[in-house]
């Protein structure tokens, strides 16, 4: 039975990015529907498919699955051999709690540095709570690594070796590390490099430049989109 992700702008929806990547980088295949955040009519059209009235929404048959980690979970069993949690108890259990922690927390770097891949990439000064997020985000990125994510049987240079829902979860804290030019370490840097050199990354990056949605409020470069003035 055909899967189907409801989804925001890409240029924006740093929770439809999460479930999204992870499905193309483990080959589940789906349709994709775009609902544009706040434009009219979007709240509407999103409560179609979810009581929560947000993105993303998972459809699988007569299931609604929302929340981008309940759709992961979802995934993860409805899908077994696509790996998007480790295989080993130990490894397994620690890339839940790192998901976890990245759904219920980092409220400062999350205001501050809103997912939005048209922004030039700069540094942009940040205060002692963001760079607090960072920090900690960049320690546990480190202590992924070395404890399941290195070694030649580990099978990659993500936070467990092969890409899985853990990545996932912070592809977005890649995205805003990278446009607001956060003074993060070379480790990091190349964790980040590798989740951007992903195929499904490209392709959603290059979808995002071909939307043509503004919210305004995410826009703190404003009148400038994409360097370009706009009405």
């Amino acid at each position: 039975m055909a899967l189907t992700l409801v989804i925001g702008n890409k240029n924006y929806s740093s929770w439809s990015l999460r479930p999204w990547i992870a499905m193309k980088v483990a080959g589940i295949g789906f349709d994709e529907i775009v609902i544009p955040l706040y434009e009219p009519g979007s709240r509407e059209a999103i409560l179609k498919h979810s009581p929560a009235g947000k993105v993303p929404v998972l459809i699988d048959g007569d299931s609604h699955v929302w929340e981008s980690l309940a759709i992961l979970e979802h995934l993860a069993e409805r899908f077994p051999k696509a790996g998007l949690w480790p295989a080993e108890p130990r490894a397994r259990s620690h890339a839940r709690v790192v998901a976890a922690e990245m759904h219920a927390g980092f409220q400062p770097l999350r205001k501050a540095c809103t997912m939005n891949l048209w922004l030039p990439v700069k540094p942009r000064p940040q205060a002692d709570d963001v760079l607090d997020n960072m920090r900690r985000i960049e320690a546990m990125w480190a202590d992924c690594r070395a404890r399941f994510g290195k070694g030649a049987e580990k099978g990659g240079p993500f936070l467990f070796g092969a890409f899985g829902a853990a990545d996932a979860m912070y592809a977005p804290v890649v995205s805003r590390f990278h446009t607001y030019g956060l003074p993060v370490s070379a480790e990091t840097r190349a964790y980040m490099d590798a989740v951007m050199a992903l195929p499904a990354w490209r392709e959603w990056y290059d979808a995002a430049m071909k939307e043509t949605w503004i919210m305004q409020h995410n826009e703190p470069d404003w009148p400038l989109v994409r360097g370009v003035p706009v009405a």
